[in-house]
């Protein structure tokens, strides 16, 4: 059996979704193409083939015949080419010959333009709009011949047209502001390119490693698995791995979209494509390359192209009839007023293009946008769900709290203080490695308290410590360690709020209790009260913790909760919704969950920056743990959306009153031309604003 290839294959001359269809059309037809997808972001087409079958000359041939090109990977972008050369002659060319025929429109209800145009013969007329509109025709023609019907079809069709009626200049108008709608598209196309190039551009070239104790500088793709990168300040660190000595400030934007830096030291882990601004630090590399959490969030948002949204599938199955059914109105027009020119302006009004980008540039514009912002997008497809999304799901450990313990309560009992009790407990645990008691050391930081060396120190499993402390024998446990515990004040309240409680024994007597519990973030009360202005009309946690923690977190947030959950109950709760019709959004740390995460309409993992398995599953990465991050997500799906539908409003509502002009005779073929490619530009002007958008607080 032949081994499967994968080709990642750099193809110019993409402006807009369509253009990435024929692309995929041409190449998937192909004997031995198993896969494909064409990226307009990074204009590129990523083939899994059989080799024994295919190779990259037969594809070079298949995108040329659908009117595109594939670059060659050895020539620099900025070399200029013949055809790069001819396509700028042609532009030129159909600029000022056009922008003259614009500015003289307005003569035309003057009687102007007919005695300017009758001083032009017809022939050099003709030769003036081939000229300016040749590399599009041929891209129609070449497209045409196999069968596939371009965005720029409708409008070679009124260029056409305009000529079979004698008006030459009308034709150059329509060649003009072909142009002009090509141009504001790349440059619409640019900023949303720019995100996945400013990504990349992060990604460092070389490192600093250490081999046979000298340090050498080596490509990037030369680094191995275990080896040690070295990292000074200033420095790209290189690759993902464990910090072995020495300490830094990194700044971590890059993936999490966080400005403030972060503190590393040995045993911390760092990431490919952040910056060492203070300290150095030495690297144990761990992944490489596309195998980074860099890598996997580039690859991401290259690939969000491929899950399209219901509405641009619309728009999508829109275009394909669109054309007979203008150039049917074209027909009836003419068999009903017997006039040439209204027939020649029905064709020449309307376009197609509009519809192809009221969503794709939007799409692009937003997942762009939010990928500089650290909320990493899968594709329009789930910024649709999310904005018909009605139930959210939560994990508790880790999602909605801090997923590590914090001593909340220190309660003395009789003459004893409150730092007196944490004094005993957190120095009899001090060389415990249990959480509960990593969280009672860290109390005793907070108080500045000056711990004193245990002695006797012996760990109970399941119960607790004992050590001898400043002259006491000083027990701390759970309720095992005690008894009776009928003598014990607060048990109950603390208990009653889903708390952990440890009991201090001094001399064999109650002198204390702890309270522990993971706590809230403190910014998800907030957080959840501005989801719930996004329609979400049910919040419901799910966590494996016993009843009483959740039912008091959950009645802390105002929410249902369910507890005692393995990964597959959550998956089953997930699907209950989805049978009653719900669109279901579910929040996790994208390890325990991912399971629950994969099943929802829209899995958003938590912090995704350092976990692999949540990128995997989730349909949005949210790369640092802040959940005012989980609003913001709805805000861009709810404003894209509204931008979407605003396009397609504004296009349908334009093309059916241009139609109607041009039919009953009220538009003229040379003002046809020059209103046709308005919606373009309407829709680009609208969509480009989601490349700009920020949200204040409390915003929709």
């Amino acid at each position: 059996m032949a081994k499967t290839q994968i080709l990642e294959i750099p193809v110019s001359g993409m402006d807009c979704a369509e253009c990435t269809r024929h692309v995929q059309r041409a190449i998937a037809e192909l004997p031995g193409v198993e896969a494909v997808d064409v990226y307009l972001s990074s204009e590129k087409a990523v083939v899994r083939l059989d080799p024994t079958l295919v190779e990259l000359p037969i594809i070079r041939k298949a995108v040329e015949n659908a009117g595109y090109s594939v670059s060659d990977t050895d020539v620099q972008p900025d070399t200029p080419s013949i055809g790069s050369f001819a396509r700028r002659t042609a532009t030129l060319l159909a600029v000022v010959f056009g922008a003259v025929l614009f500015l003289v429109v307005v003569g035309e209800g003057l009687g102007l333009l007919e005695r300017i145009t009758e001083r032009v013969p017809f022939v050099v007329g003709v030769i003036i709009v081939i000229a300016g509109g040749w590399p599009t025709f041929l891209s129609v023609i070449r497209a045409a011949l196999n069968r596939k019907v371009t965005s720029h079809a409708l409008m070679t069709l009124g260029v056409l047209a305009a000529l079979a009626v004698g008006q030459w200049a009308t034709a150059a108008v329509i060649v003009f502001f072909m142009h002009v709608g090509d141009y504001v598209e790349r440059f619409t196309t640019e900023g949303a390119r720019q995100a996945v190039r400013d990504l990349t551009a992060l990604a460092p070239q070389t490192a600093r490693v250490e081999r046979d104790g000298m340090e050498q500088e080596v490509p990037i793709d030369q680094v191995r698995i275990g080896e040690t990168v070295i990292v000074r300040p200033g420095d790209r660190i290189p690759v993902d791995g464990t910090v072995i000595a020495g300490q830094a400030t990194v700044d971590q934007s890059a993936i999490t979209g966080e400005a403030m830096p972060v503190e590393v030291f040995p045993g911390g882990e760092v990431f490919a494509a952040t910056t060492a601004r203070l300290g150095s630090v030495r690297v144990r590399a761990a992944r490489i390359g596309a195998d980074t959490t860099f890598g996997r969030v580039v690859k991401m948002v290259e690939e969000a192209e491929a899950h399209r949204a219901d509405v641009q599938r619309f728009a999508d199955r829109f275009s394909a009839y669109y054309l007979p059914v203008v150039v049917g109105l074209a027909a009836l027009t003419y068999l009903i007023r017997r006039d040439p020119l209204s027939t020649a302006a029905v064709l020449v009004v309307v376009c197609s293009c509009s519809v192809a980008l009221a969503t794709p540039i939007a799409v692009l514009a937003s997942i762009g946008n939010g990928a500089k912002r650290g909320l990493l997008i899968k594709g329009g497809k789930y910024l649709e769900l999310l904005a018909r999304a009605d139930v959210l799901l939560v994990d508790k450990t880790g999602t909605l709290t801090l997923g590590r313990p914090q001593i909340t309560d220190v309660i003395a009992a009789g003459d004893v203080s409150e730092d007196r009790i944490l004094f005993l407990a957190a120095s009899a645990e001090r060389y415990s490695e249990h959480p509960l008691a990593e969280a009672v050391r860290a109390a005793a930081r907070a108080r500045e308290l000056q711990l004193v060396e245990p002695d006797d120190f012996e760990a109970v499993p399941g119960m607790g410590v004992r050590a001898h402390v400043d002259g006491q024998q000083v027990v701390v446990g759970n309720r095992r360690m005690l008894p009776d515990l009928s003598l014990v004040p607060n048990l109950a309240e603390l208990e009653a709020q889903g708390k952990t409680a440890l009991f201090v024994l001094c001399d064999g007597r109650l002198c204390g209790m702890l309270g522990a519990a993971d706590t809230l973030r403190p910014e998800v009360p907030q957080a959840l009260g501005q989801v719930r202005a996004f329609g979400i009309r049910h919040i419901e946690l799910l966590t494996g913790d016993e009843e009483r923690t959740a039912a008091a977190l959950a009645g802390e947030l105002g929410v249902q909760y369910r507890a005692g959950l393995l990964p597959e109950h959550k998956i089953k709760v997930v699907q209950e919704y989805q049978a009653k019709g719900h669109v279901v959004v579910m929040v996790g740390d994208g390890v325990n969950d991912a399971p629950a995460l994969a099943q929802a309409d829209v899995g958003i993992a938590m912090g995704a920056a350092g976990t692999h398995i949540a990128i995997e599953a989730a349909h949005v990465a949210l790369m640092r743990d802040d959940w005012m991050l989980v609003p913001e997500v709805f805000h861009i799906a709810h404003r894209t959306m509204r931008v979407v539908k605003m396009n397609l409003a504004f296009t349908a509502v334009y093309n059916v009153l241009g139609l109607a002009l041009a039919a009953f005779g009220y538009l003229p073929p040379i003002l046809a031309a020059a209103a046709q490619s308005l919606p373009d530009l309407g829709i680009l002007a609208n969509s480009s604003r989601l490349l700009r958008s920020t949200r204040s607080p409390g915003e929709r």
